[in-house]
């Protein structure tokens, strides 16, 4: 039997309804099957992660230091008190290192190994993204979901460094769809799995998770009134599962790792230092979070540009912000009527809805949708807010591009999908990118042009003007470092970005405009790829200023195993030497940033040195060799003078020995 909708009941909130969620039966446009998705998805994770995780090596500062973690894991056994340099390394949770340490027991101690976790992150996170957008939003969200998390420009260069934001955003999402979906069907076992999740997530990063968790699920549960079945989320024994996974190595770091001394307020003194749980719990995390930590090692970006470059990181999904907004907009009547349990308890609904199979069911996916909306978004909310308040790095918010894209792709594929939906939003958008591209590939054309005459120079630090952009604190510093003849050294990745700006976003708006916007969205993302693709083998040329693996190589070459190795300043500037000459450093003016809490304890070793014990043993006993960041070259000259032999310079980083060098 076939009921028609009453047509008084077409006007008013059910017009609005349909718009909004649901469409007759015919509107919708061709799909992209599951198969044909994941082909494309898994080509472009191939592309893009796959593919970069042999080269370039591994980086000074961060990337190497917490690799020199990883392998003193692997090499002692010790998975409990972690070292730098021989140095108590106590900043970090232990997760990202463990996982590390396995995989250098499995593929060597290598750069592909460190960075395969962070892969597995975000490969992790569009898979979820993708059964979860899915659930809510249908096939093209869920595409659209994953695609994103796959090709936006901030997860692509935060993955580049052996940070754990990658497998942060996993875990907390995890632990998110865990409690929605858990919830909803009424799963015990998905109810554990969110505790497990959020404790794999204290492992990962410390206590930003139960925060970023709790400030969406609390106000979640409110809002729904599920916080009435409160006794489903199995308070008692998900607790005993997270305490039984989280606190293990919390415990014993802290009976291994003891107060020493008398320390007394916040900076420590020889033999005076707090043990583990104050400055893991109390430094690390609370006065981190006021800005009174110690080292004042960290920044805190203005607001404007905090704000403004997520635009960058979320790129080129950012343009369809406009099409979020929108849509956010002419559904604000339905936020909160979606949610309401009697939503689908009346007549009028039913007969609404008769033209669908099952009427139960889509009652059901509405909600979800909705509830799914409200989660994700007070997620993404309290993230950012977060953030703008504390001490921040441009990486800290990673864990918002989940919701942030899983928003935007169902947003954007509600837009395609049903006609009756306005489209000169999307073509706008696409007409933007367009200009974006033209512009972009134009400076890029521009650069290549001024290098035309300029031979290709492996050291593109030679190249590069020194402007000093933030302190080179910000990750895109160097950008602003290059000149039209250091497009000497980038030509081929130049070349390629610049193809992928003009063509691709062309093509998609042309597709948009006539009306194929699968397509069109599709060619978003692979210009995207492309152009990351681009972007990294652009990182390799920038190795000799981010890595210096070819001084290490040198040191191995020339020295002897009882030879000293010496850096100048922090440990960080020449972690990659440290690590790939597999050797113990002796740092001269360098208890400071990561190191200084550690070198504090009773037993830590004498591996820190003045300038007047650097002079007294140039020269004398087995040969010394010395690697000086740039910033210290001149001061290390005037210490040494002639004595100091210049073996190699790299990108402005200098390698000094004592005595010539015996082939």
């Amino acid at each position: 039997m076939n009921i028609r909708t009453p047509k008084h009941l077409t006007n008013g909130r059910l017009a609005v309804y349909r718009t909004a969620t649901a469409s007759p039966a015919g509107e919708r446009e061709p799909q992209l099957s599951a198969q044909k998705a994941w082909i494309l998805l898994v080509a472009v994770f191939l592309a893009v992660y796959v593919a970069a995780l042999f080269t370039p090596p591994l980086l000074d500062d961060a990337d190497a230091a917490h690799a020199q973690v990883a392998r003193h894991i692997a090499l002692s056994g010790d998975w409990v008190t972690f070292q730098i340099d021989g140095i108590r390394y106590l900043e970090k949770a232990p997760l990202p290192y463990w996982t590390v340490a396995i995989f250098y027991h499995l593929f060597g101690y290598n750069v592909f190994a460190t960075h395969l976790p962070m892969a597995l992150g975000m490969l992790g996170c569009a898979v979820l993204a993708w059964f979860w957008a899915r659930r809510a939003f249908g096939d093209r969200a869920a595409f659209y979901s994953a695609l994103g998390l796959l090709t936006c420009i901030g997860a692509f260069l935060f993955t580049r460094v052996y940070i754990p934001e990658a497998l942060l955003s996993f875990f907390t999402a995890l632990a998110l769809y865990c409690l929605i979906t858990g919830t909803e069907d009424r799963s015990s076992i998905r109810i554990y799995w969110m505790w497990a999740a959020l404790a794999l997530g204290v492992l990962t990063k410390g206590l930003v998770t139960p925060v970023f968790f709790a400030a969406a699920a609390i106000p979640y549960l409110i809002l729904t009134g599920a916080w009435r079945r409160w006794r489903e989320l199995r308070p008692l024994t998900g607790v005993l599962l997270f305490l039984l996974i989280a606190a293990p190595w919390h415990i014993l770091a802290g009976l291994r790792n003891p107060d020493q001394g008398h320390p007394i307020g916040n900076i420590p003194t020889q033999g005076n230092v707090h043990g583990f749980f104050y400055f893991y719990f109390i430094n690390e995390h609370w006065l981190r979070f006021l800005g009174s930590r110690y080292p004042h090692d960290y920044n805190k970006l203005p607001g404007y540009l905090y704000w403004s470059l997520h635009l960058v990181w979320l790129a080129p999904w950012s343009i369809f912000l406009p099409v979020l907004l929108r849509r956010a907009w002419q559904t604000r009547s339905q936020w909160l009527h979606d949610l309401k349990p009697n939503t689908a308890q009346t007549v009028d609904f039913y007969i609404e809805k008769a033209h669908l199979v099952d009427p139960a069911q889509h009652v059901a996916q509405v909600k979800f949708r909705a509830r799914t909306n409200w989660l994700l978004a007070f997620y993404a909310a309290f993230i950012l807010i977060f953030f703008s308040l504390s001490t921040n790095q441009e990486y800290y918010t990673f864990p918002a591009y989940f919701p942030l894209l899983v928003l935007s792709g169902s947003a954007l594929a509600r837009a395609e999908e049903y006609p009756g939906t306005p489209q000169a939003w999307l073509t706008r958008c696409h007409a933007i990118f367009a200009l974006i591209g033209t512009i972009a590939a134009g400076a890029l054309a521009y650069g290549l042009w001024l290098s035309r005459s300029v031979a290709n120079v492996p050291d593109i630090g030679t190249l590069l003007a020194r402007r000093d952009v933030a302190g080179y604190s910000l990750s895109m510093s160097h950008f602003f470092d290059l000149t039209g003849a250091s497009f000497a050294a980038l030509r081929e990745p130049a070349i390629i970005a610049m193809l992928a700006f003009l063509v691709g976003p062309l093509i998609a708006w042309l597709l948009r405009k006539r009306g194929h916007h699968l397509e069109a969205t599709t060619s978003v993302a692979f210009t995207a790829a492309v152009f990351l693709v681009a972007a990294h083998i652009a990182l390799v040329r920038f190795e000799p200023l981010l890595s210096s693996k070819a001084i290490a190589e040198t040191i191995n070459h020339f020295s002897k195993p009882e030879d000293r190795l010496l850096l100048y300043g922090d440990q960080s500037d020449g972690s990659s030497v440290i690590f790939y000459t597999n050797r113990p450093a002796l740092l001269v003016n360098g208890r400071r940033s990561t190191m200084i809490w550690g070198s504090y304890y009773p037993d830590a070793p004498h591996i820190f040195l003045t300038d007047e014990d650097l002079i007294a043993m140039w020269g004398r006993g087995s040969q010394n060799f010395l690697f000086v960041p740039e910033e210290w070259n001149l001061h290390v000259q005037s210490l040494l003078g002639s004595r100091a032999i210049e073996v190699q310079r790299l990108a402005g980083k200098t390698l000094y020995t004592d005595r010539p060098l015996v082939q």
